[in-house]
């Protein structure tokens, strides 16, 4: 069985092919996303998904969210005096999204195919393929995230010739220009911002609300990480109300000791708080455009992929752009996965008749003379591809060359990614500009480097697989295999621990919910109540009190049912209150 995986900033999913269609496969809480979060709670307990999500707010210090952000960098977490790269963070995710499919599935699963947005860097995209690794999975193929959304949509059936993808997710905007007809996906450009997604959106109406607090109450409640927390998840609440309405009633209680934060937001408002990021779209999506040497009237179909896309201004930004209306018929958050997996079956033989032809979305080159950088591949080539340039040497009776392999589009090379170095030795002496180097760029189906250096005259080669600047050895990826077989009989724990966190959620949900339709008519103490308890179960779901929050639970479930029939009581008495006073005025 393979599947296919949509690794993401903020949420994770994976889908499987059914009789032929794709299909989301569901987690072990039951849910079609998994939160892209890992958390180390008292004891070293690893919670990852919807309960780390859950006690974030009582443990900020030790929840890690977006490590999707630092994918390819020397970036680390230190948790209890122990460092972990994203590659680790995000093999953990990935664990669990293949034990939740095998589960589901009730088969072994080894092979996927994992996404990566467009615009991923070598060393990025060599991270994603690390992490997978770590994870106990094959990683078949590394699909770009929008290449993988048109699959899904089907588009190669339909009479159309040029799409134009927005993919707006948690973490990263990518744009992608593809040509289709007869079953064929030609990529002809992509672009975008690996810094841009919906968590900007998000820290930047945290910093709003912290503004406000802090003028009304003249405290800095940014310094305090469980009130960031709090913050952080009023924020993504509003913002996804916002899509839905025009104005949304934030209200955080106890934000600080006793104090409460309550505002209405608007939509405007928040638009206009956001309106720099959104402007950030515009020039990538141009510059995609003016690279394929397309006018937005050749486009045939814009389609909007991740969550983020579901803003208003996002999809009236598009409609300026392209002066047409996006294709949205299947849910943006789950396409990806969708196309994941179409390409996975592709891959195994199953699904025939189809062929990806993608690209490199960033120049690749190398250092000469003078710091400059020379482009080998020029980006957006159609991969996989190979090419070559001559070099020769700069220097009498130079014996060897640095080969200084970089990606991007600067002139010089400092100003661009360092991706590795080599060295050519045993050139033999002679006048500078005799010798003839031949420097070759392979890139295959995943967009994964190998560069070749070879002396024409002594046939002398040196070849390399350009791997991440911070890739972990072999060894060093068989001992976190071993370390997660070495923990594997504390799963059988963690799913008993996940179902109490379960349980949590819904009764916190039940309780917001009820809290929701306070029309004036619930007592304040009894409301206060209901926020400690629910505030009290965050807290000791991060302690691992797990007798502690079955406690909680019970005893917020009752108090709910308590509060919210005296409610409805009142509630009643009013309607007929009303309705009497208005019979008496007939």
């Amino acid at each position: 069985m393979v599947i296919g995986i949509d690794l993401g900033t903020t949420f994770s999913l994976a889908a499987f092919m059914n009789n032929g269609k794709p299909e989301i496969i569901p987690n072990a809480e039951g849910e079609r996303l998994t939160p892209s979060v890992v958390a180390f709670a008292e004891g070293g307990r690893q919670l990852i998904g919807n309960l780390a999500r859950t006690q974030a707010v009582a443990n900020p210090e030790r929840t890690i969210a977006s490590i999707k952000r630092h994918m390819g960098t020397d970036y680390e977490v230190e948790v209890d005096g122990r460092k972990f790269s994203p590659q680790e963070i995000s093999s953990l995710i990935l664990r669990k999204i293949k034990e939740d499919a095998q589960d589901y599935l009730g088969e072994k699963i080894e092979k996927a195919v994992i996404t990566v947005p467009a615009y991923f860097n070598d060393n990025q995209r060599q991270a994603t393929m690390e992490a997978g690794a770590l994870a106990g999975l094959e990683v078949m193929r590394i699909i770009n995230e929008p290449t993988a959304a048109s699959l899904a949509y089907g588009l190669h059936k339909q009479d159309l010739h040029y799409i134009l993808i927005w993919d707006l997710g948690g973490g990263t905007f990518d744009v992608s220009v593809l040509e289709l007809g007869n079953g064929v996906f030609e990529v002809k450009a992509v672009g975008g911002n690996t810094h841009l997604g919906g968590d900007d959106w998000d820290e930047r109406l945290m910093d709003y609300l912290a503004q406000e607090f802090e003028k009304l109450h003249g405290v800095d409640v940014t310094k305090d990480r469980m009130a960031l927390q709090r913050l952080k998840e009023a924020s993504e609440k509003a913002k996804k109300e916002l899509s839905t309405k025009i104005f949304a009633e934030i209200r955080i209680p106890f934000l600080w000791q006793e104090e409460d934060l309550r505002l209405t937001l608007s939509r405007e408002q928040f638009e206009e708080l956001t309106r720099d990021l959104l402007e950030k779209m515009i020039e990538p999506t141009k510059q995609v455009l003016s690279d394929a040497k397309f006018t937005p009237t050749q486009i045939d179909r814009m389609v909007l992929v991740g969550g983020s896309t579901r803003m208003p201004a996002v999809q009236h930004l598009a409609r300026q752009l392209l002066g047409k209306e996006s294709y949205k018929d299947i849910n943006p958050d789950e396409v990806v996965a969708l196309g994941a997996a179409i390409q996975a079956n592709i891959l195994i033989g199953e699904i025939k008749d189809v062929v990806l032809l993608d690209v490199t979305p960033l120049s690749l080159g190398i250092e000469i003379e003078g710091g400059i950088f020379a482009k080998i591949i020029k980006r957006n080539t159609t991969v996989p591809t190979s090419c070559g340039q001559i070099f020769t040497t700069a220097k009498d009776n130079q014996t060897q060359v640095d080969i200084h392999v970089l990606q991007g589009e600067r002139l010089l090379s400092s100003d661009n990614i360092n991706l590795g170095k080599f060295e050519l030795t045993d050139i033999p002496p002679g006048r500078r500009g005799e010798a003839q180097i031949e420097v070759t760029f392979h890139i295959d189906a995943n967009g994964i480097l190998q560069v070749s250096a070879l002396d024409l005259h002594t046939d002398n080669e040196k070849s390399i697989q350009i791997s991440s600047s911070y890739r972990l050895s072999k060894d060093e990826i068989n001992k976190m295999l071993e370390d997660a077989r070495i923990h594997a009989k504390e799963d059988q724990k963690r799913k008993e621990e996940i179902q109490i966190g379960i349980r949590a959620e819904s009764m916190i949900h039940a309780a917001q919910l009820v809290l929701e339709e306070d029309e004036g008519l619930m007592d304040k103490l009894d409301v206060n109540k209901i926020e400690k308890l629910i505030l009290a179960i965050k807290t000791t779901l991060y302690k691992g009190g797990y007798e502690d929050t079955r406690a909680r639970i019970d005893e917020l479930s009752k108090l709910v049912e308590v509060v919210y029939n005296a409610y409805k009581c009142k509630k009643r008495n009013l309607e007929m209150e009303t309705k009497d006073a208005a019979y008496k005025r007939i």
